[in-house]
């Protein structure tokens, strides 16, 4: 069997769009009736329970809420219409040649697998997009209530499609250490700088298009893959 390959989703198959993000929560602020700027550095600060824990609505009502605002149960849904909206953009934006490359993948019997550090409302547009019906699997910390780094999210994934975590590719941007998370259980791990340079103190292979990607897996002279040394990894 060919082997499994498991994505990161932000800055690997699509951009982040990460000051579209901070603009559309600045507007919500303004619906809810709380300072943007606030309510922005807010959603910063409390990126891990928002990955975790709190649905859309949770997290309007919790963060408004701390900077003093009372939003009415009609404003909270305005606002979270808002940032379900931003979700649907960002995910309906993935390119062509990244559709491209996992049929490629899926067409060469690679299993593919998703692990996304992502809020609720990313999950629910994730059906809805045209990457759903191209994955086996896909894992959302917003689900299952982890998020890389920890170990226990990418033995889930490999658990769900039936293989060892030592048995598969893991290619995301870096981002929230998930590189070293990815080592620490055995994965061979391939770093991707299309979107965003964003771990480049990584000492693993890396690669410039995601269109590189199955000539990596095939070990044709564009590159081959490696396992990269596990780093030290406490958590």
């Amino acid at each position: 069997m060919a082997r499994p390959v498991i994505f990161d989703l932000f800055h690997t198959l699509v951009h982040g769009a990460d000051a579209e993000r901070d603009r559309v929560v600045g507007e919500m602020a303004l619906v809810v009736g709380v300072p943007p700027d606030a309510l922005v550095a807010a959603y910063h600060a409390t990126w891990r329970d928002r990955l975790v824990r709190w649905d859309v609505e949770e997290t309007i009502r919790i963060l408004a809420g701390r900077l003093g605002g009372t939003p009415t149960d009609e404003q909270v849904s305005r606002a979270a219409d808002h940032r379900r909206a931003l979700a649907r953009r960002v995910l309906g934006r993935v390119s062509p040649a990244a559709l491209g490359v996992l049929d490629a993948l899926r067409g060469s019997g690679h299993p593919l697998a998703l692990i996304s550090n992502a809020t609720a409302e990313t999950a629910e547009a994730w059906v809805e997009t045209p990457l759903a019906g191209r994955f086996d699997v896909a894992v959302f910390s917003s689900d299952v209530g982890l998020a890389k780094p920890d170990p226990a999210i990418y033995r889930h994934a490999a658990e769900r499609l039936g293989v060892a975590p030592g048995d598969c590719v893991y290619v995301g941007d870096g981002a929230d250490g998930e590189l070293a998370g990815a080592a620490a259980v055995g994965m061979t791990v391939l770093r991707t700088v299309e979107h965003q340079d964003t771990d480049p103190a990584w000492d693993g292979p890396s690669f410039a298009r995601l269109t590189d990607l199955p000539a990596l897996l095939t070990g044709s002279p564009a590159g081959r893959t490696r396992q990269a040394p596990p780093p030290s990894y406490a958590g």
